[in-house]
């Protein structure tokens, strides 16, 4: 069991973005009030018996559902693990621009509701259809555009029509909590977390592509401002953290269990390594949980230090497509992706 049980670790206040302490790591689920907070804009205002969720754009026969509707149709539960694309944006060198997340803005929960596609399937979404836009009640103000936004993304509709990208009304079993996209939100398995649009109220179907400012300006991998390859973010990258000893601990000699998680959006993590003599040589840890599709697996490894000194512990994941934890990560301007092999400095008396 584990006695400290620290809360979230707030990275900004308003809008509110907050951590989820990985020193807390002692279950697969992540409880919704660890789990980690991101928000581009104060919270929206709710009020739940005004609220429906529009279905509408090239459908033939656009429909409004109010929360309870929802729940009238097949749900299903998916397990699945979501990181800010930002994640470990501070461990970044040079600094890159936004939140300065280090490394708990990831999570994992169990969500139920409605496949999407099965919402759009009632509406008769068209053929011609090439991406579905998601809009969030969420509302706010940018630094680099003039008037207000919501929040807003697109998906491609291959995407939006996979069976398990989902309408989600419930989180580890409970409606979802308000900091959390309550009433209903998208989650989209596999997919950094800006795809998961919160306080989810309209969808459209368009042949057009969206050209939002969180689907054009923000949420695009580029290394200046004149680089033209750019690429947006979608798939998260394999990645690991170590989650217990804490960086900079000081341990006494004798037996200690190193802990961590890992997670793909690319496939399903298959190795995790540890090395204590700066990448020379590695050795796999155990796994704690079994393997599950889009899902984090804890790890944990037996180590047994007799001699004082400072030890430099490294953590490399790889999976099943072959994808390996780089030991530094493109560096990009606006500090997305960051999957740099995890490494804490720990001091043995």
């Amino acid at each position: 069991m584990n006695l400290y049980d620290p809360k979230r670790i707030p990275r900004s206040i308003i809008p509110e973005n907050q951590e989820f302490p990985m020193l807390s790591l002692s279950s697969w689920v992540t409880p919704e009030n660890k789990y980690y907070i991101r928000n581009h804009f104060p919270y929206p205002v709710l009020l739940l018996n005004d609220w429906a969720l529009k279905i509408e754009g090239l459908v033939q026969k656009p429909i409004l559902l109010n929360y309870q509707a929802l729940f009238q149709f097949p749900q299903i539960i998916l397990p699945v693990t979501m990181e800010c694309s930002g994640n470990k944006r501070a461990y970044f060198q040079p600094k890159a621009k936004g939140v300065q997340w280090e490394q708990g803005a990831v999570s994992h929960a169990l969500w139920t509701g409605v496949p999407l596609r099965t919402l759009l399937q009632v509406a008769g979404i068209m053929p011609n259809v090439r991406e579905v836009i998601f809009e969030g009640m969420d509302t706010g103000e940018r630094v680099d555009l003039p008037g207000t936004f919501r929040f807003a993304r697109s998906l491609p509709v291959e995407k939006a029509m996979h069976p398990d990208t989902l309408i989600a009304l419930c989180m580890n079993g409970k409606p979802i909590p308000y900091k959390h996209g309550h009433p209903a939100r998208l989650i989209v398995p596999n997919w950094y977390g800006m795809a998961s649009v919160k306080w989810l109220y309209r969808i459209v179907a368009t042949d057009q592509v969206f050209k939002g400012p969180f689907q054009r300006n923000d949420y695009v991998v580029y290394r200046s401002e004149t680089d033209s390859q750019r690429r947006p973010v979608t798939l998260m990258k394999v990645n690991s953290v170590i989650s217990q000893p804490t960086d900079q601990t000081v341990l006494r000699r004798g037996k200690h269990f190193i802990t961590g998680t890992a997670w793909s959006g690319q496939g399903s993590v298959k190795m995790v390594e540890i090395s204590l003599d700066h990448g020379g040589s590695w050795n796999l840890v155990n796994w704690l949980d079994s393997e599950e599709k889009y899902s984090w697996r804890r790890w944990g490894w037996d180590w047994n230090v007799p001699v004082p000194g400072t030890y430099l512990i490294m953590v490399k994941a790889t999976d099943d497509k072959g994808n390996i934890q780089p030991l530094q990560a493109e560096w990009n301007v606006m500090g997305y992706e960051n999957n740099s092999i995890s490494q804490i400095q720990v001091y043995i008396e």
